[in-house]
């Protein structure tokens, strides 16, 4: 796992990178067949065909990798085949072969290998990199991704590369965990999580270096506000180059900074110990 670094041969060439690949042992476009699916393009457009998500579009055709985040084959060893890569995440994918003939995809840890065993369950778990158990049997201060936030929904917390979570204290049935925002949540003891990082943690250092590399991943050009008409944006018009005239927002007048954007009745509020800090002064939210 590192960064390559091309020769400066052209202007989008000068400043580009990309991942050596090194830790893959799988080379070409070649996945389990029995578990990729079609994804399907939308455009950013919903069921009326409507834009909701803007800038999205074309790109490059994709096997959606069908990913085991739930992790519910216990008392099962299983035999990572490989490490592949998965044009739908930033984190690499294991292949597990199961004894019982299963077969799986799961987000890479940091420090799988092929040929590593790897098990999940509630009882006689060994608390290394790549097993999974409930967050009641997982040592306090570990390391830990890929966790659920209610039991047997799946993993839904710490996915992308690179992130991971600390196990911090145990009370009754919960458990309290650090997430890489900062931020310090409640979860029931009962939901599980897998032991150790995410992999690929050089992938924030990846340089695109033009915008074709942007339209392979499906994003299309982004246009500011203030080079609109007025009809087309709330900071569009004026003579001459204008700066906007009012606070930076959205097409449809919605506050781009400052404002939060989380529901305030939501539900999940409640198990927040600690709110993430803000990166404008580093202040608690």
């Amino acid at each position: 796992m590192g960064i390559r670094h091309y020769k400066p041969t052209s202007a989008g060439r000068r400043n580009a990178s990309v991942s050596t690949f090194e830790e893959l042992t799988k080379k070409g476009n070649s996945p389990e067949k029995s578990l990729v699916v079609r994804q399907k393009k939308k455009g950013g457009r919903n069921n009326q065909g409507k834009i909701t998500a803007r800038h999205r579009g074309g790109g490059h055709k994709q096997m959606y990798r069908l990913i085991d985040f739930k992790r519910r084959t216990d008392g099962v060893d299983g035999v990572v085949q490989g490490i592949e890569y998965d044009p739908c995440r930033t984190a690499r994918v294991a292949l597990v072969y199961y004894e019982n003939g299963e077969k799986a995809y799961i987000v890479a840890p940091e420090g799988l290998k092929a040929g590593d065993r790897i098990q999940s369950g509630d009882d006689g778990v060994e608390p290394k990199v790549g097993n999974t158990m409930p967050l009641s049997a997982i040592p306090l201060g570990s390391v830990i991704h890929n966790i659920e936030m209610q039991p047997g929904k799946g993993a839904q917390l710490c996915r992308s590369a690179g992130t991971s979570a600390v196990l911090n204290a145990r009370e009754k049935r919960w458990a309290q965990i650090t997430l890489p925002s900062g931020e310090v949540r409640r979860i029931p003891s009962s939901c599980r999580a897998t032991i150790g990082g995410v992999g690929n943690s050089d992938h924030q250092n990846v340089v695109i270096g033009k915008a074709g590399r942007k339209r392979w991943m499906g994003r299309r050009p982004h246009v500011r506000g203030v080079a609109m008409n007025p009809i087309a944006h709330p900071m569009g018009g004026g003579e001459g180059r204008s700066s906007g005239g009012r606070h930076p927002c959205s097409p449809t007048g919605k506050l781009a900074k400052g404002g939060k954007t989380r529901n305030r009745r939501k539900a999940s509020t409640k198990a927040i110990v600690r709110r993430r800090k803000s990166r404008r002064n580093g202040q608690l939210k």
